[in-house]
């Protein structure tokens, strides 16, 4: 196993929720997103929901 399991704690819910509300997001995706900044790293995505986020990488799928 080469990533890291970070655990889905009371943290990153509450953080994950507050997102969900605030940016429209699924539930999943705000998850994600949290997690992500509470890391302080960067969401490199090709997911579309994430576009023009702060801290994400987007690029649009190729057709």
């Amino acid at each position: 196993m080469k990533g890291l399991v970070i655990p889905l704690g009371e943290t990153i819910a509450l953080s994950a929720a507050r997102l969900s509300l605030a940016l429209s997001l699924p539930m999943a995706d705000s998850i994600i997103l949290a997690t992500t900044r509470m890391l302080d790293a960067i969401l490199w995505t090709q997911d579309k929901h994430f576009e023009g986020l702060e801290g994400v990488r987007y690029f649009p799928k190729s057709a």
